[in-house]
């Protein structure tokens, strides 16, 4: 493949790559054999987080990245651009894992890296358009009700209060985004619209300039631990030689099944989202999003959708098949009945953007763990850690993980090492058939859950007690 065919293919895989102002040619590979302190598998966000973090914190220490493709290749280059406090496993089974004042701790760690993301954009000088313009969870559907204002109850009694999360009558939430049928809505404020791509890539360079070296076009195959000698070290197999290090660091996402020994610790789901033309003054006038929040609805098959810096709109949505054997090709990042299914979405909830053009289609794999719950860890004598299975809320938990692994690489006693998720397994997942059955009868099922409420105005609860169960949410 030639070199310009080589840096389509990566354009072509999001909206956001196509536009971040960077010509995406590739760093060079691995040259053979090397030995560094801490070998960070995975250019994604977590990935480079980490090894930035880790060299401002330690100067010293050699950090090497590896990664298969591009950094930002994978989701941290595709995903919605939600810089959110969103994370993947409630409170209630926080609390149930590690006790109440745990699970408000996570909750809490997670709200306050959304600003953290924010204040070290500045202070890098990365430009992701960020906009801290909050989320609304929108009920567009009388089932909706009773689902948001369930989650809002929770989130009171573990002590959340108006400034983190409110409810919102009809009119007040159509006044922040317009959406057909709006009767009401969730609003936080713990939120920020992101260019993705512009954010991982600014903070590939970021990382080198704090001297991490990166290097592309290297998958890494195997990971194995330290061996019974004391001269031995962890050690990661990949296409180009072998990286020996002290301590390695899996940050590898939806891509995890790909490393031997690690085919069921994860499943890749697919997730796919358009974009429309830059829309016009007018539009905007009748939809709403005019300090750029992004907006969901309260249906089982979620949907997800932020303004643009350009003035586009960018939905969405879950519903592609997962496949057999955690498959993962370029082939599945787009799938034009997922991508009219979105159009329907969007022009059923903005009748305002119906003759606008979908200029963008494009979707990746993200990672989920069996019980929902992303995790941080670091086996001292082993030599090898990870964090992951964030379930799509990536793009703030990303730099907490990082933060994590830092206080674990340099063994710090701090709040952040206490968390619930530190050091949390989860089950791995059924072999096939098994697996390839459960997640898509679950999307099935939550997809005519979704087509019944409408019909009926009721939420369907059995069927979403019967979806958490074969897909392992909650």
């Amino acid at each position: 493949m030639t070199d310009t065919a080589v840096i389509e293919r990566i354009r072509s895989r999001s909206l956001w790559l196509e536009t971040c102002d960077d010509d995406l040619t590739p760093r060079p590979a691995l040259a053979g054999d090397t030995e560094v302190d801490v070998a960070v598998v995975g250019g994604g966000l977590t990935g480079l987080w980490t090894a930035l973090l880790l060299r401002e914190a330690d100067p010293t220490l050699r950090v090497l990245v590896v990664e298969a493709e591009v950094c930002g290749f994978g989701a941290s280059g595709r995903n919605g651009g939600w810089c959110s406090a969103l994370f993947p496993a409630s409170l209630g089974a926080l609390e149930g894992m590690a006790g109440r004042d745990a699970a408000i701790a996570q909750y809490r760690a997670m709200i306050d890296t959304v600003g953290q993301v924010g204040t070290d954009l500045d202070r890098l000088g990365i430009d992701a358009h960020w906009a801290a313009g909050g989320t609304l969870v929108s009920a567009t559907s009388p089932a909706h009700v009773a689902r948001l204002r369930a989650d809002l109850a929770e989130h009171r009694r573990y002590g959340f209060g108006e400034d983190d999360l409110r409810w919102l009558a009809p009119a007040a939430a159509r006044r922040v985004v317009a959406a057909e049928g709006t009767l009401g809505g969730v609003v936080t404020p713990h939120c920020a619209t992101v260019q993705p791509a512009r954010l991982v890539r600014g903070l590939a360079r970021a990382a080198e300039r704090a001297g991490a070296r990166i290097v592309e076009g290297t998958r890494a195959h195997r990971l194995a631990p330290n061996g019974p000698t004391a001269t031995s070290t962890a050690t990661v197999h990949t296409s180009h030689g072998r990286v020996r290090a002290e301590v390695v660091l899996r940050c590898t996402e939806g891509y995890t099944p790909g490393l031997e020994g690690h085919g069921r610790d994860v499943v890749p789901v697919y997730s796919m989202m358009i974009a429309t033309e830059p829309l016009p003054d007018d539009v905007w006038e009748v939809i709403g999003f005019g300090d750029r929040p992004t907006f969901s609805d309260g249906r089982h098959l979620l949907i997800y959708a932020q303004r643009t810096a350009d003035g586009r709109l960018a939905l969405g949505g879950r519903g592609a098949p997962y496949h057999w054997g955690s498959r993962v090709t370029d082939e599945q990042d787009r799938s034009p009945a997922i991508a009219d299914e979105l159009r329907d979405v969007l022009h059923r909830l903005f009748p305002a953007t119906s003759d606008a053009a979908i200029t963008h289609h494009w979707g990746g794999p993200l990672g989920v763990p069996r019980d929902w719950c992303a995790s941080v860890a670091l086996d001292r004598t082993a030599g090898l850690g990870h964090a992951g299975g964030y379930v799509g809320d990536g793009v703030s938990t990303t730099h907490l993980a990082a933060r994590t692994l830092v206080d674990l690489v340099l063994d710090r006693d701090t709040d952040l090492v206490r968390l619930p998720w530190v050091g949390h397994r989860s089950p791995r997942w059924e072999p096939e058939p098994l697996r390839w059955l459960g997640i898509n009868a679950g999307t099935t099922l939550a997809g005519a859950a979704d087509r019944r409420e409408q019909r009926t105005r009721r939420p369907a609860v059995a069927a979403g007690r019967l979806i958490d169960l074969l897909t392992g949410g909650e």
